[in-house]
């Protein structure tokens, strides 16, 4: 089976062209090295999936007929990624809350908050710059 195939049937891709786009992007590895998507599986081969900022780490147990059910996932793989990894996608959610990019938007109500509280205190500092 194709390694895009395989990665679409145990629900890593929504679609098949999204992991084959993946493997053309390099972001599947296959026993530590970049793959086609033509590439074929086989039980016992590792996959690495670098999706969402995460790394995943498969190994595949056996290959599926077809797309398969959720519940039915683990049948065919075992996820071996280690819990850093959850713990840094955990990490970039709390980051990526805070942070905009500029232009991205009206000011939130804290944006507007501190850009008050800055010119109240820029001009006070300009004063004291002037008596001394």
């Amino acid at each position: 089976m194709r390694v895009d195939k395989y990665l679409w049937c145990v629900r890593y891709f929504k679609t098949r062209s999204i992991a084959t786009n993946a493997c053309k992007q390099g972001k599947v590895k296959m026993n530590g090295a970049n793959v086609k998507p033509s590439k074929e599986v086989f039980p016992a081969d590792k996959i690495q999936v670098r999706k969402n900022q995460v790394n995943y780490e498969v190994e595949v147990l056996d290959l599926p007929p077809s797309r398969i059910g959720a519940k039915l996932v683990n049948l065919y793989l075992h996820d071996i990624t280690p819990k850093e990894e959850f713990e840094k996608k955990d990490l970039l959610k709390y980051s990526q809350d805070y942070y905009r990019k500029k232009g991205a938007g009206r000011p939130t109500k804290k944006d507007r908050r501190d850009i008050d509280d800055w010119f109240e205190t820029a001009p006070e500092d300009k004063k004291d710059e002037k008596e001394t």
